[in-house]
């Protein structure tokens, strides 16, 4: 029987929490060998005292990977690589991956935003790449301690447009049977497009106003200015194809709602605690780049990513 060669690159809030789940069940299974690729501090810290993941869901809560790698150059065979670094990562990963690649390899990117698949196949043209759309509540403690809270994390993985004969079915079992909740939709882009419209609408009016989600939800100005944002994504979406519901800005106010009024969002604490590295792009980037290749008028995402950025050089030059 073959074994299966899975790696995680980056172990991170993401990569922690799902790589721990995969590095604990298959850790007595020859069929499956689980590699982690970790860099420098973290490294360090789960070479020597393994990974550690805070959960409700695991009393044991230290897992040891059957390699640990510190570079994906040092990656050999992969069968599957599951990605997920940060968005300002993943073209220097796709760079360095692509020599370790074969036809045939599967990557799994659990990442947020709705370029990711595009960003991935424009440097790795060959490979199977999965669309995927990821929920999960976890982040760094310290370096080698993931904590998450709230529900178990959830994945949902489509099929590769450009490699519509492989089926995932496999590598869905291969993770729901270590107790990973993961749903296959033949298309998931509605799925990542639908998080989208949340993510960035919310992010990017938070972000500007230092203002919580239930704020941006209730204050008249700040709901404008992200209903005008998911317009700009809706019109994009539309040029696209994505199949998503007609009243989809409205129920992305509903999911708005749900969250307790004061919470955050992590683009908004990013911002205004003045981070070299914020997930800005990945939302307001992803919006210009579209609309000026698909011919869509984005001014609200335009004038709002101008002023975060405005803002972020007023923190540094003060």
């Amino acid at each position: 029987m073959k074994t299966t060669e899975l790696a995680i690159v980056g172990l991170g809030g993401v990569g922690g929490y799902f790589g721990f789940k995969l590095a604990q069940f298959y850790a007595p299974d020859p069929a499956v060998n689980i590699t982690f690729v970790a860099r420098g501090a973290t490294y360090n810290a789960v070479k020597e005292h393994g990974l550690t993941l805070l959960s409700p869901e695991h009393p044991n809560s230290v897992t040891h990977p059957t390699k640990l790698l510190e570079t994906v150059a040092e990656l050999a065979d992969a069968d599957v690589i599951v990605i997920c670094v940060k968005e300002y990562d993943l073209e220097k990963v796709c760079t360095e991956l692509k020599p370790k690649l074969h036809d045939n390899v599967v990557l799994l990117p659990l990442m947020n935003g709705v370029d990711i698949y595009d960003r991935i196949r424009r440097n790795i043209p060959t490979a199977i790449v999965l669309p995927a759309c990821v929920y999960v509540a976890s982040h760094i403690k310290e370096k080698g301690v993931v904590e998450h809270k709230g529900n178990p994390g959830r994945i949902i993985v489509g099929q590769d447009p450009q490699r519509p004969a492989y089926q995932p079915q496999d590598l869905v079992n291969l993770l729901a049977d270590a107790g990973i909740a993961i749903e296959y939709q033949p298309d998931a882009f509605p799925a990542i497009w639908t998080k989208f419209f949340f993510i960035a609408s919310f992010g990017l009016v938070s972000a500007r106003y230092n203002k919580s989600i239930g704020q941006v939800e209730e204050e008249p100005a700040l709901h404008e200015r992200a209903h005008a944002i998911m317009q700009e994504i809706q019109a994009i979406a539309h040029e696209k194809g994505i199949a998503l519901p007609t009243d989809i800005i409205n129920q992305t106010f509903q999911k708005a709602r749900s969250f307790p009024y004061h919470t955050p969002t992590s683009l908004q604490l990013d911002v205004n605690s003045s981070k070299v590295h914020t997930e800005l792009e990945l939302f307001a980037g992803a919006i210009l780049t579209y609309g000026e290749a698909l011919d869509v008028e984005v001014k609200e995402t335009r004038k709002i990513y101008e002023e975060i950025k405005e803002s972020q050089l007023q923190k540094i030059s003060s």
